[in-house]
């Protein structure tokens, strides 16, 4: 019943083991010294005090018994009872049971070095290290007291060595035990506090991933299927507007643009659910896409009667792109004509992409009414969702390591600049092929 070795987790310790041996072989050294004790008083014939001292055997036997299960059941399950409050009870009973046998037969005098090792453990220092020099003097004086001849012998040098070398020894060795149980201990804590960072970190990591998840997925909708019913929805308006105005062909043609854009978009959703890129990426280059996209915004400008005129330039010589990169410019470009055909009421935009060696670059610019680019406010908290593009490409850009500029002044248009880092040489091999790829693809 020592009461300190708790839990699975410390048995999980190399010095948790050798713990559990050394307090297996405790109570196996009490149990093999009372039984040689109890054999040998049966043997010389129970006669007037021997029952008594049969008795008192037995009843040491039970109560050391119980404390030990008890303490065993414990370690095993920590929701059972606790005996750790009763263990200096446990103990005084044991060493009481044992001064009352030691009197009556020096056949139990020997139970006191197992007894040593529970005293050290159970009790703290300052007390344990008395109650075993108290032992030792009462087992010293039992051996006297039975060893003793008719007139009375003094007390022999074997009578006092033999006591005093076994409690050095238990003190020694029950130190050792004590510095063992520490460390296991401290094994054990310390195993506990990595579980918890490690189940911590793998929280944090989950949440991280989850919120960059939703964030992925908000900028995606927002470049794409967002703008795609905002299309939808505008051509629908204008080829009603149409019909009423009795004017088929222009029907028929918003409701062919209105076929496109639906198609489009639900390309882009099958595309999520695979996390693939852009399917106007998979059929066609950057270069092209983005020229289709200029006659897109100038096919659903001029739907809603403001006729925008869209160009797209190209500047330096083509490199291959990673899909990151083509993703992230087609989105922005994407995202910038939609602000100015829903924003800037401008009349002329031009889309820019530039292959400068070290980076490429792209520029939206419109000559529409501006705006003030450190206005305050947060335009992603519209009541109506709107407003999430710019911290959309904000957030698209900074994933790259690029940067983004806007520079605008109210009356005097808009310019939003991209610039994405490459690998110098990474991309070396790859510029003639998506040279002549680009060349093919020229209109």
């Amino acid at each position: 019943m020592d009461g300190k070795l708790t839990g699975a987790d410390a048995e999980s310790t190399g010095a948790a083991v050798i713990l559990r041996i050394l307090r297996v072989s405790l109570h196996v050294g009490f149990a093999v010294l009372l039984l040689v004790a109890l054999v040998r008083l049966l043997a010389a014939g129970l006669r007037g005090p021997g029952w008594l001292t049969l008795g008192l055997a037995l009843v040491l036997a039970a109560v050391y018994l119980l404390g030990t299960v008890l303490e065993k059941r414990r370690s095993a399950d920590p929701s059972r009872f606790d005996p750790k409050p009763y263990a200096v009870w446990w103990l005084g009973a044991v060493s009481l049971l044992w001064l009352l046998l030691i009197w009556a037969s020096a056949d139990f005098v020997w139970l006191a070095f197992p007894l040593f090792f529970l005293q050290l453990h159970i009790l703290p220092r300052r007390l344990a290290l008395p109650a075993i020099a108290l032992s030792t003097g009462l087992l010293v004086a039992a051996l006297w007291f039975h060893n003793r001849g008719p007139e009375g012998n003094a007390l022999e040098l074997p009578m006092v060595l033999g006591p005093v070398f076994g409690a050095a020894f238990a003190v020694v060795t029950g130190l050792a035990y004590r510095a063992l149980y520490q460390e296991a201990e401290n094994q054990r804590l310390a195993a506990e506090e990595l579980r918890r960072t490690r189940a911590e970190l793998a929280r944090s990591q989950h949440d991280a991933g989850t919120l960059a998840e939703r964030s992925r997925l908000a900028r995606e909708i927002h470049d794409t299927l967002a703008q795609g019913f905002s299309s939808i929805l505008l051509m629908g308006r204008a080829a009603e507007k149409a019909l009423e105005n009795g004017d088929t062909a222009t029907v028929r043609d918003r409701l062919r643009t209105v076929q496109e854009t639906a198609s489009a978009n639900l390309a882009e959703a099958r595309n999520f659910v695979r996390g693939l890129q852009s399917p106007a990426l998979a059929e066609n280059s950057l270069v092209n896409s983005l020229r289709r996209l200029c006659e897109k915004t100038e096919t659903e400008a001029a739907a809603r009667g403001t006729g925008i005129r869209c160009r797209f330039d190209l500047e330096g010589t083509p490199v291959q792109l990673p899909s990151p990169y083509q993703t992230t410019l087609l989105r922005a470009a994407q995202a910038s004509l939609a602000n100015v055909w829903v924003h800037a009421k401008a009349g002329t935009a031009v889309v820019t992409l530039s292959f400068l060696g070290s980076e490429v670059a792209m520029d939206v610019y419109d000559d529409g009414v501006g705006f003030d680019p450190a206005a305050p406010g947060d335009p992603a908290g519209r009541p109506d969702g709107s407003g999430y593009g710019l911290r959309s490409l904000r957030e698209r850009v900074a994933a790259l390591s690029g940067s983004l500029d806007i520079e605008s002044t109210p009356g005097e248009g808009t310019v939003v600049a991209i610039r994405l880092p490459l690998a110098t040489g990474a991309n070396a091999d790859k510029e003639q092929p998506a040279q002549e790829h680009a060349d093919k693809e020229q209109p």
